[in-house]
Order: structure tokens, then sequence, then C-alpha cells
């Protein structure tokens, strides 16, 4: 294989650049130790799983796929060893082998040690930030010290009482990734000369990048370990791990309302969800009419008591049972505006909204969102966010510096609550425009 010598990746992972959008800095790094003894190419190795694992600003399939689409970055001279051999995955999209090299060595990780609490695998799973994150964290920490130090969490792995320093965690990664290295030494050699082998770490790659996503931040998206209040006897029997509301403003109205949901069904039979919008003012709650846009469609409401609001249902294309899962999209607008809107408002009618999470570039994986697109010439004066507060309430400004104030700018809002969202409240995004 056309690996790079050791002692200049070595050389190129201490002094060279990253491009592109990976940080115009020097890259520092700390090898923990020697290297051990072994071949040129198991040394490249070594040298390029060590850098992977101290970068702190983003997940190391990024690294990988910017190594393979950039040659002359700093992330292809430190990577080349790893990526190059994917050549032979013919007429294979850069997308495709970065997640064929990622998935060679999370299935590499998976069958080190002799059981999922090994010291080596522990250590490997922090530094590669694969799933599962200790219990009592929302996500693998920037730096790779600081991804030790959160094993320290993990009962029993590196001794009882747990130590207070990382030492041992730093002793069982210098074995691990020399171990780690070995054996893709060997895989690598034989991708190199079949590349249809490859195509089964594609997948692996791909099922790790999505758990990746999940299990950054596994209990604040199901909801563990966050405190629920008991919903109301007639809430649906559904939980929001995720929900997007995306509105475009015309002028100082709704135009559109778009909500995406990702849903845990409660109980067995669910086979729908229902929504009522309302316009958002202050003197007239009219409804809206709904919309199906993706994976429901409009179906007979279900009786309700004389005189109540009948909000319109959202069918399933299929019947969840508890613990299933359910992602669907629908949107509201207001096609006969008479006034202003004073706020963009969710109200929980349902067991709740997991607490906000995001993945490694910023963008929200759990939790709800509001984001609202305002016109450039139809700018608000403030915005704020508000939550389990009155209709009053949600209506004053908060004093400069409070941090409910989101920033204007050029007219796209957007908030996530990082607390969960719990039942039978209401939560939003309020603004107050000049003429008020």
């Amino acid at each position: 294989m056309p690996f790079t010598s050791s002692s200049v990746l070595a050389e190129a992972c201490r002094s060279l650049p990253l491009g592109h959008d990976e940080a115009e800095e020097t890259v520092a790094i700390r090898l923990d130790g020697p290297l051990a003894g072994g071949s040129p190419e198991r040394a490249d190795i070594e040298v390029a799983l060590r850098w992977l694992a101290i970068r702190k600003d983003g997940a190391p399939l990024r690294f990988l796929r910017y190594a393979i689409e950039e040659p002359a970055s700093g992330s292809a001279a430190a990577l080349g060893c790893l990526v190059e051999p994917s050549t032979s995955l013919a007429a294979a999209a850069s997308e495709s082998r970065a997640f064929a090299v990622w998935g060679l060595i999370v299935d590499e990780i998976g069958k080190l040690g002799s059981a999922a609490a090994s010291r080596r695998r522990c250590t490997l799973t922090a530094a590669f930030r694969l799933p599962p994150v200790p219990a009592a964290e929302t996500g693998w920490k920037a730096t790779l010290d600081d991804r030790f130090q959160q094993l320290t969490k993990l009962p029993g792995v590196f001794g009882d009482p747990p130590p207070i320093t990382t030492t041992p965690m730093h002793k069982a990664w210098r074995r691990a990734v020399g171990t780690l290295a070995d054996c893709l030494v060997e895989r690598l050699e034989s991708l190199w000369e079949d590349g249809r082998e490859w195509q089964d770490y594609v997948e692996i790659g791909r099922r790790a990048a999505e758990q990746s996503a999940r299990g950054l931040s596994w209990e604040r998206r199901s909801g563990a370990g966050a405190e629920f209040r008991a919903p109301s006897p007639g809430a649906q029997p559904v939980f929001v791990e995720r929900m997007l509301v995306r509105v475009v403003m015309h002028r100082e109205l709704v135009s559109r309302r778009t909500t995406e949901r990702d849903i845990v069904a409660r109980e067995d039979g669910v086979d729908g969800f229902d929504v009522l919008a309302s316009a958002g003012r202050t003197a007239d709650p009219s409804e809206l009419p709904v919309k199906a846009i993706w994976a429901c469609r409009l179906v007979p409401p279900r009786a309700t008591p004389p005189g109540d609001p009948v909000p319109t249902r959202l069918g399933f294309s299929k019947v969840l049972r508890r613990g299933d899962r359910y992602y669907f999209v629908s949107e509201t607008g207001d096609d006969d505006p008479e006034d202003w809107q004073k706020w963009i408002n969710v109200a929980v009618d349902h067991h709740g909204i997991a607490p906000g999470a995001f993945d490694d570039h910023g963008r929200p994986i759990a939790g709800l969102t509001v984001q609202v697109n305002f016109e450039p010439r139809c700018l608000p004066d403030a915005c704020w966010w508000y939550a389990e507060q009155t209709a009053l309430e949600r209506l004053r400004r908060p004093p400069d510096g409070d941090r409910r104030l989101l920033e204007v700018g050029d007219g796209f809002v957007e908030h996530t609550f990082e607390e969960p969202c719990q039942p039978r409240e209401e939560y939003g995004i309020a603004f107050k425009w000049p003429h008020e």
C-alpha cells in the first residue's frame, strides 16, 4: 500500500494547518507515549488514529470525508494511510468511501476486549465518540482528556471507587490504539486488494453515524432521566423526541407554519395525532386549517363534546405499538389574517417533549426548536422565548441582557428549548413590533 512514511506523517500531524472549515490553526498532537514497534505501515495507522482521536472540533467521520475530498489538506496528510485503500471501492462517492473507512474502524473496535465494559473498548469508544455515552452525560466532550474524564462515571470499569485522574484511561488507550492499529493493518491490506469487501463496511459506517447522532444524547432524546409532570387524563399518548416548528412570516402575519415531529408511542394502538392550530393573536384564538405534508393523511376527527374545538386528525400509515417511533410533518396557514401576530406558540397536549440536544454541527437533534423567518423589511423590534407563562406574561419584553432575548439580525430567529417541555404547558417565541 502506498502509505506515507511514519516519520513524515507524524511531522505532518504536528505541524500542518487544517484546511477548509477545520479551523485555521496549527495542530498540536500529543502522542501519549512512544509508538509500539512494528512495520512502518502499522506505525502510520497508529499515528493517524491518534490524530483522529484528539480532534476537538468535530466527529471522526467529518475528517475522514474531508481527507478524501481534499487531497492537499492537513486531514489528507494525517489520514492518508486510512483513506487511500478505499480507492479500491470502485466508482464510489467520497461519502461512501468515508462511511466505509469509518465502518471498518467501528467494526474492529467492537471486536476488541472480552466485554462491552472492557477498559480497552471503553477508551476507544470515548476516543472516537461512539455511543453510548456514560449515563450521567449528554454527549462526548471536545478534548480527549475530557472524554476520558467522563469515563470515571462508568461504575467499576476503572476501579471502585472510580479514579480521580484520567491516568488509567490513558494507559488503557495506549494499549488499545496499538491493538486497533494491528487489526486495521491486516484488514486494510485485504481491502486494498479486493474492493468488493468494502461494501459491508459502508453500511456499518452509515448505521454507526446514525447511532452516533441518536446516541450523542440518547437519554435527552428519549427523556430518560428528565423529570416530567403527569399528563392530563385526555393527553395524546405519545412522547415527542424532536419537534421542529418552522414559521415563514409575511409582513407581520404568519404565512406558513410547518411542523416536524419525531414521536414515541406511549401505548399500543396509536394510529394518529390531533392538531389544533390557532392564529397566535391576543384577541382572536381562531382555529387554522391543517395540511398533511409527510407520512400522514387527514382523517375524520374523533367525536368531541358540543362546543369544544374540533382538532384536525392526522392519520398515520401504520398503527404504533408502545415504544414504536414515528416521523411525520404537517403544515398550517392563515389565509385570511385580520391582525398581527404576537407570538409563535406550542401547547404540549401529550406526554412532553425531550430536552434539547445538538449534533456536532450545532443542528438540533432533540427537543423543541422554533424557527421564525421574518421579512427583511418587516422586522420586529425584539424577540424572546418564553416557557410556561400566561398570555399576559409572555408579552412582556425581558430587560436588556436577559438570556431569553433572541438576536433578530437579518430576520432568522431560532431557539431550542434546552429543558424538557412539560405536559399541559406552553412554549414559544414572542415578538414586539415597531408600532406597538
